[in-house]
């Protein structure tokens, strides 16, 4: 080796040390970001107290009433909401197989044939809303719901309206370990 290409390794050398000195500056702007975005997110108004800021989720949420809720905890909510939805979309899509199949034996004996026929029925551009949702008891929960039934109205002067919406409750309760069914149709 020569003093020429000494010099060249040397000067190579230093370059990486000011880009990885560089690098650290960046890391460093970077992790300072981060924290500044994380202290300003906090809305307006919000006390802090810390904790608040790191309770767990079991502990629960607070309403807007101030009130607890355990709603975040409670799994079986989350799986209940997941069958009223699977439910209505059979609803909207006019399956009748899959609804019936959701359906609980005391809810199929309430329900005449044609009242299921007409209920799923709903037409093709059929809409839903659900809303928060209540537990009755341990494996039992209320959703209030509105149907938007869309059905094809003749265009003549004597034609019935649209259907308008409809509210209603559907009933969501546990029929085995894993497995939800609907106990009260909308």
């Amino acid at each position: 080796m020569n003093f020429e290409s000494l010099r060249t390794v040397g000067a190579l050398f230093r370059r990486l040390r000011r880009v990885r000195q560089q690098a650290e500056k960046i890391t460093l702007f970077s992790f300072l970001f981060l924290v500044f975005a994380v202290v300003f997110s906090v809305p307006a108004g919000t006390k802090t107290n810390s904790a608040l800021a790191f309770a767990s989720r079991t502990e629960g949420t607070r309403t807007s009433a101030g009130r607890r809720s355990n709603r975040a905890t409670d799994s079986g909510y989350v799986a209940a909401l997941g069958a009223a939805n699977r439910f209505l979309q059979a609803w909207q899509n006019q399956d009748h197989e899959t609804g019936l199949l959701m359906l609980t034996d005391d809810a199929k004996e309430h329900s005449s044939e044609d009242h299921l026929e007409s209920f799923f029925a709903s037409g093709g551009d059929s809409a839903y809303e659900i809303a928060r949702g209540r537990k009755m008891k341990d494996g039992r929960y209320s959703f209030p719901v509105t149907l938007f039934p869309f059905r094809p109205v003749p265009l003549h002067p004597g034609a019935a309206r649209p259907d308008r919406p409809q509210k209603s409750a559907i009933v969501v309760v546990q029929a085995g370990k894993d497995e939800w069914a609907i106990d009260r149709l909308p």
